[in-house]
């Protein structure tokens, strides 16, 4: 049988040429621009790190976090490295908190096109110890507050030109977990509705993709102890805990052009974690 004759890029309306290599601008794919982001949990660690990093390439950042003085800790210190940022505190737990949350950004800036679902409850138990309420306290924060957060902010992402939602979820997602059971079922949830969303919307225009962190130096990894965290850090390929500014490049990727072709994705940042076990 003979081969079918190649496509003829002028007449096949599917094609869709590269672009002349020396159009390329790297540093222009990853600008932000004129685009406003929501970070939750950003006042400190990986949250912080990325609200840094999006004001950085000129985004106009949402700081949202549980604590208001936080909040405005992590704006003064985003103002001070020249970026333009707003502190509004949120309970991811709490609907009506986070209505607020997307009510404000909007009635501040007009508009929104990131989202980052950073903030999370790190409560953990054994699992003959977990009880309703304990339950309840961990699923409404790492699973509820992020869906209804998305659910929130459609709209305004359906007007957007660059809706992009990031999903942080955990490497726990993908490993067995004994006292971290609740929190890691509870991101392997936000995972596979990161697969969802991605699966209906992004034919609509919002990309989604999830991160999965591993063991990084955050308040809630040094919570363990300092005998936890040097055996963590031997459980990676890397040998060593990562820096919360190690997942600014992923999520970046994710949420600039340079992302434009990437959706129902995670991207794992745990030093080689995974594949070491």
């Amino acid at each position: 049988m003979a081969d079918s004759p190649a496509s003829d890029p002028a007449t096949d309306p599917s094609f869709s040429p590269r672009p002349d290599a020396a159009s390329l601008d790297a540093a222009q794919m990853f600008d932000l621009s004129g685009r406003v982001a929501i970070v939750t949990g950003g006042s400190r660690g990986i949250g912080l790190s990325i609200a840094h990093g999006y004001a950085a390439q000129g985004a106009k950042v949402v700081v949202a976090s549980r604590k208001a003085d936080a909040c405005d800790l992590a704006v003064a210190e985003i103002a001070e490295a020249g970026g333009e940022a707003l502190a509004v505190p949120v309970h991811m737990g709490d609907l009506d908190s986070v209505n607020r949350l997307v009510d404000t950004t909007l009635g501040h800036y007009g508009q929104l096109d990131i989202v980052v679902n950073n903030a999370a409850n790190p409560l953990g138990l054994p699992m003959e110890h977990i009880t309703p309420e304990t339950w309840e306290k961990s699923f409404t924060v790492n699973l509820r507050g992020p869906f209804f957060l998305f659910q929130r902010c459609l709209p305004a992402l359906l007007d957007s030109d660059h809706a992009s939602v990031i999903n942080v979820i955990s490497v726990g997602a993908y490993i067995p977990a004994a006292d971290t059971s609740m929190y890691s079922a509870a991101k392997a949830g936000l995972l596979s509705f990161t697969r969802s969303m991605a699966g209906v919307y992004s034919p609509q225009g919002i990309r989604v993709n999830a991160i999965a962190p591993g063991t990084v130096d955050t308040t809630m990894t040094r919570n363990t102890g300092p005998e936890a965290m040097a055996r963590m850090s031997d459980l990676s390929q890397i040998g060593r805990i990562g820096h919360p500014d190690e997942l600014v490049g992923a999520a970046l990727l994710l949420a600039s052009d340079a992302g434009s072709y990437i959706t129902g994705q995670c991207i794992i940042v745990d030093g080689g974690f995974i594949p070491a076990r």
